[in-house]
């Protein structure tokens, strides 16, 4: 879904997941500095739009999900996962309830998968399960933004800004009036300052929710029974997730950002050394110059000097070895 706010002027589209929104408006530090600021705004409409309704929604989500939302008060924000029975990451669910329905916004391309898996597990519960993406999109108001949310629009609220369910049809009006607008480039630079992971670029198949630094944020560890809880308590009770991930600072010198996938090795070894990991997202950070999150083995080291592709990096803990 093609997003009206590319005829912006200096808007350039962008590339891959996020393809139908645009990676920026021709200055991207600018962008960044805005967002950090606490101005401006982001068009996230390419995300999927969830709802579910239904006097039974909490109680049967608190089954589903490894966050524990049965008794979730109205207008608080929560994340959540949805495991495979071995307990790697399927979905990712950034949601709120409005007293009457769950707003849940998701990575773009998954809400038909999630509506499939929610749909199969309904038996006998009140709710029912929509797939509004076509009607409502995402816009984020960055933390300290004083633009208001129209009245009736449902806000998600964090930490790290709100995310309004907008209807679409006034997506460009709303974001004409709330800017200046920053693509998702800026968005994922501080993304990636804050530590915080992102389905399909942070995880792969086997993605455990510890290896992310999920646990706490996304999965409660005092909850019933959920798919792949068996590996969520083994894996805490252990304290040995196979992998970790880390914050690393890149070498400013280099032109060359390394790509989602780039191998990570050691930098006493060289780039023909043993890969010991990956880079999940790489970014130009206003502030803090080329940075990036990577996902390593365990025993990594935790002081040690690593090498993303060929770019000299020094690593930051987020997830403990």
């Amino acid at each position: 879904m093609k997003s009206p706010l590319l005829t912006l002027p200096g808007a350039v589209p962008a590339e891959g997941v996020d393809e139908g929104v645009a990676a920026h408006y021709g200055d991207l530090f600018r962008e960044q500095r805005a967002l950090a600021d606490g101005t401006g705004c982001v068009d996230l409409s390419h995300r999927g739009v969830v709802t579910v309704t239904g006097e039974d929604r909490l109680s049967w989500l608190h089954l589903l999900l490894t966050q524990h939302v049965s008794e979730l008060p109205a207008g608080q924000a929560t994340e959540a996962l949805i495991l495979s029975p071995h307990g790697h990451v399927e979905h990712a669910l950034y949601l709120v309830d409005d007293g009457t329905t769950v707003w849940i916004h998701v990575e773009p391309g998954t809400q038909d998968a999630l509506v499939g898996y929610l749909e199969s597990m309904r038996f006998f519960y009140r709710v029912e399960v929509a797939d509004r993406t076509a009607d409502i999109a995402v816009v984020h108001l960055p933390a300290g933004s004083i633009t208001p949310a129209p009245d009736g629009v449902v806000v998600r609220e964090t930490s790290y800004g709100r995310d309004l369910f907008l209807p679409r049809a006034d997506l460009e009006s709303f974001v004409r009036s709330a800017g200046p607008a920053a693509g998702v480039l800026a968005y994922e630079a501080l993304r990636v300052e804050d530590h915080r992971p992102r389905l399909g670029f942070e995880t792969d198949h086997r993605t455990i929710p510890h290896e992310v630094g999920w646990i706490g944020t996304a999965v409660h560890l005092n909850k019933g029974c959920y798919r792949g809880q068996e590996t969520v308590a083994r894996v805490h009770n252990l304290g040995r997730p196979p992998r970790r991930l880390v914050f690393l600072h890149l070498d400013g010198s280099e032109v060359h950002l390394p790509p989602h996938g780039a191998p990570v090795r050691l930098a006493e070894d060289g780039p023909e050394g043993r890969r010991l990991g990956f880079v999940t997202t790489s970014a130009r950070h206003h502030e803090l110059g080329p940075i990036a999150l990577a996902l390593v083995k365990r025993n990594v080291p935790a002081e040690a000097e690593l090498l993303a592709e060929t770019t000299a990096a020094a690593q930051e803990l987020v997830v403990q070895p």
